[in-house]
């Protein structure tokens, strides 16, 4: 049973949001009322060194993203593509090795990211879901389970993408398309920070979000249980 001062920051009608201004007020479920003492915790964290500067300069490389910041009263103006944010970003910390773990159904994107990045400068290596060729039914999957039933299939393994970036020391990593829950596991073994360039949907070309700009409309079976 979910308590009513369980966070709900999606929900937020308030114009005048307390976690954005400081004298601002919140609902019964704001986290920024309810968990203070968690919060104040949870911020400790940002005063360890490595922390601290990759926080930082995540916060500088967010406010470069706009331009025209001196002209009051300021309206926000994008000016960077996420990929250039990745390269900035990296240089900003100083890293030399950028590790790329892809989609084998992304390579064409994984090979234009990569020539970008060696044109920035960096040393990259990347690692392709399918590496290792290891069998489906490693895992347990059944032959009707499979995509191409009654043929050999090798599994996405993200748990080998994120060991081998790892014995090849990456400073830094690149998720490009990796399946949903597959991702999840590179996270969970990825000894590098890692960030995300394309999150796969095989449907809306890539571009998930484009199904919640749409669920009033062309998506709204979506709203209904079991869509």
């Amino acid at each position: 049973m979910k308590d009513k001062r369980s966070p709900e920051c999606a929900k937020c009608s308030v114009k005048d949001r307390l976690c954005r201004i400081e004298d601002g007020k919140g609902p019964e479920y704001c986290p920024t009322k309810n968990y203070r003492e968690t919060i104040k915790e949870a911020t400790k964290e940002y005063k360890e060194p490595k922390i601290h500067e990759f926080a930082r300069m995540a916060s500088i490389q967010e406010s470069e993203c706009y331009s025209n910041r001196h002209i009051q009263p300021y309206v926000l103006h994008p000016v960077k593509p996420r990929v250039q944010e990745i390269c900035e970003f990296a240089k900003k910390m100083g890293y030399h090795k950028l590790g790329i773990a892809f989609c084998a159904g992304l390579q064409p994107e994984a090979k234009a990211l990569t020539s970008i990045l060696e044109a920035q400068g960096f040393g990259v290596v990347s690692v392709v879901c399918k590496a290792g060729a290891t069998p489906k039914e490693t895992i347990g999957i059944k032959e009707e389970e499979k995509i191409r039933i009654g043929q050999f299939e090798s599994m996405c393994s993200p748990i080998v993408q994120a060991t081998i970036l790892n014995q090849e020391k990456t400073d830094f990593n690149i998720l490009v398309g990796l399946c949903v829950g597959h991702d999840s596991l590179f996270f969970k073994y990825s000894e590098a920070f890692t960030t995300v360039l394309i999150a796969k949907d095989r449907v809306l070309a890539h571009n998930p979000a484009a199904a919640l700009y749409t669920s009033g409309t062309y998506y709204a079976r979506m709203l209904r249980a079991g869509f």
